[in-house]
This record gives structure tokens, sequence and C-alpha cells, in this order.
């Protein structure tokens, strides 16, 4: 999958917003544990919040295609950055496209996708991850009412939310099928923000567990309709998927054109280490495999953007960035030897940052049943 010239143009101009206002303070960022809210607006005012949304609703109007080399070029300036612009992207610009109503679309998508507010996807409960089916939390009809009673957690951007997308269950006793989505702003009495996480990376994506006690939110902010909230979610898990593939090769870039850089001037046994033939099939390995992630990643965002079975494709993304990641990066910390694992180089952050890659969205173990029960199913 070749980008046409527009895409390769706006690939370009947001590698430069990158390389300009993200790489700079990302180390500051890692170091602090702070989500960088004015850079995020800055990139919500660009329209980086909501790439292939309609320019209706305060978007682009570009295809996930675009998201994809958006997110790439943001994480090889700042992974937390990056996690959190896929994530208003995919996980709440989307829904609330796909899904809600024109007056829910007018209130809060455009909003959101302008970069005035931040958005949050509240699914993962401490007892529900990867099996979402899992969801204890609950939503309580009370006249023209819901009050929303559980907790979530590991919720990327939710230290600084100002809506949130929040799963429960309206009928317990259906399971999945009992599941239900509701538009949450995050000032409304019974929300709380409980415990900002502090993690081994991605340090700055203002991950938090957020508390629901006795929330009341109006039957009008149900997004969809009643036990709709599986479908909406796993909608959205399509996007947000490919945004991780994403970022996982961002990141793979950004540890290889280090560690390519420093092979080039480092000197040792009489040669530069790219001189040796052991470094040079290291960052030959390395090159192929970003390549390949690329291919796997476009092709899949290709088919969503026709509208095509892209299920087993976006997984296979997910699935081959993410574990490519990790194998690029351990090599750029190998090349820089000694320096590589010290604290605050280039090459330590991207190694701790990409860890994470194949939990979220979906872990490496969910891609494989995926695949595996598509496969069987051909």
């Amino acid at each position: 999958m070749i980008p046409t010239p527009e895409q390769t143009a706006f690939r370009d101009r947001v590698r430069a917003l990158a390389a300009a206002e993200l790489l700079p303070h990302a180390a500051a960022a890692d170091r602090a544990g702070v989500l960088p809210v004015d850079t995020l607006r800055r990139l919500g005012r660009d329209g980086l919040m909501a790439v292939y949304m309609p320019t209706r609703w305060g978007g682009l109007g570009l295809d996930q295609l675009s998201l994809a080399l958006a997110v790439e070029e943001l994480a090889a300036g700042d992974a937390s950055v990056a996690v959190v612009t896929s994530l208003n992207n995919s996980l709440v610009c989307g829904p609330l496209l796909k899904f809600g109503t024109d007056e829910q679309r007018t209130r809060h998508l455009e909003p959101v996708a302008r970069g005035r507010i931040f958005g949050c996807f509240a699914l993962a409960e401490p007892a529900a991850g990867s099996d979402a089916a899992r969801l204890t939390m609950t939503a309580r009809a009370e006249g023209d009412h819901y009050v929303l009673e559980g907790t979530k957690w590991l919720i990327t951007g939710g230290s600084h939310a100002e809506l949130c997308l929040v799963f429960a269950l309206t009928n317990p006793a259906a399971g999945a099928k009992g599941m239900s989505c509701f538009i949450v702003p995050t000032v409304t009495p019974g929300y709380r923000v409980a415990e900002v996480d502090r993690k081994l990376g991605i340090r700055a994506s203002g991950t938090a567990r957020i508390e629901f006690t006795n929330c009341r939110v109006p039957a009008a902010a149900m997004l969809g309709k009643p036990g709709e909230g599986y479908r909406i979610a796993l909608d959205g898990l399509g996007t947000s998927r490919l945004g991780i593939a994403a970022q996982a090769i961002g990141i793979a870039r950004a540890a290889y054109e280090a560690a390519r850089d420093y092979a080039r001037k480092r000197e040792a046994f009489g040669s530069t280490l790219i001189g040796h033939q052991a470094i040079a099939f290291k960052l030959a390995d390395m090159a192929t495999e970003i390549e390949a992630a690329r291919a796997l990643t476009h092709h899949a965002a290709a088919l969503r953007d026709a509208d095509l079975p892209n299920q087993k494709e976006v997984a296979m993304a997910k699935l081959f960035a993410s574990e490519m990641v990790e194998r690029v990066c351990s090599e750029a910390v190998q090349i820089h030897g000694g320096i590589g694992v010290l604290e605050g180089t280039l090459v330590e952050r991207l190694y701790r940052d990409q860890r994470v890659c194949q939990i979220y969205e979906g872990t490496s173990e969910v891609q494989r049943i995926i695949i595996g029960r598509l496969i069987a199913a051909e």
C-alpha cells in the first residue's frame, strides 16, 4: 500500500511537528509522568484528534490510513502523546460518529474532534481486561436516568479527560448482551478519578482508575441502544488496534534510527560499529521487520477504509507490530552497549514505552485467538 501524494504530505507535516514539538519534551514528560495537556490541545487545533472524522463534525475528513501515518510519526516523537491521540480518534470520536445521534455529535463529538475537550474510553475493570464480557459495573434505570456504580481502571487519558465513554451492564443477567455505553461528562457528580497510575513506560499518558458512586446520567446519555455496548466497544477496537500497531512502528523506527546513527559514529576494533557484520546484520533485520509491520498495518487500514472484511488483518498487524517493536528496541539497546541501559537515554525510554504494546487494546494472546478462529472459519 503506497500512500498518495496527499497522504505523504500529511505524514511529513506531522513528522515535522513531532520533531519540533514532541521529541524535545518527551524525556521531561516521561520523568514527570504528567499528561502534556497543552501539547494535546495544540494537536487538536491541528485536527489530529479527529483525522478521519468528517469536516462537518470538526475532523480533517481523511481516512484511517492517514491516521496510521500520523500515529507512527507522533510515536516516534512521544509515544504517550501518540496513544492519547490515537485513543481520541478511534475510541472516542469513532463511536460517537458511528453510533451517536446528531444531537450527541453536536454536543460531544465536535468539541472532542477540535481538541477543546479530551475523551477517554472506560471499558477495562480490575476483573475484566481482555475478557470484556466479565464486566461487573452496572447502570441501574431510575425513571429517566441511569445510576452508574462500579470501578474502571487502566483508563488511558483518564487523569484529565473531560468526557468519558463508560461501559456498564444495564441487564446483568444477559452478560455481554446486557452491556450498554454511556456518554458521561467527568464533572458529573459521582464520577471520581481515584488514582493516577505509575507505569513502566508510556508514563505521560495519564492512565487512571475511575470510581463511579451513585453517578446519575440522563437516559439520553446512552450511546446507541440498550445492550449495544459490546458491539460499540468491539467496533472501536478495530481502529484502535491499528493505532497501537502504528504506535509500535513509530517507537521501533525511533529506536532503529538511534541505533543506526550510533553505529555510524561509534568505533570499536578498528572500525565503526556499522562496519562490523554482526551489527550491520542486526540493523538489516530491524529495518526489515519495521517495513513488514508497516505493510501489514497499512494494508489493514486500507481494508477498513474500503469497508472490506478486515478483522483478521487488523489482528495480524497489531500482533506482529507489537512483538516486532520489542525485538527492535532490544537490539537498539544492545547496539548502544552500556549506555543503552542508562536512565534518561532515548533507547532506554523507548524500550520501556514499547512493552505495553503487546498488552493494551487486546493482548498478543487475544490477537492469536482472533486470527486462529477466523482461519478455522475460512
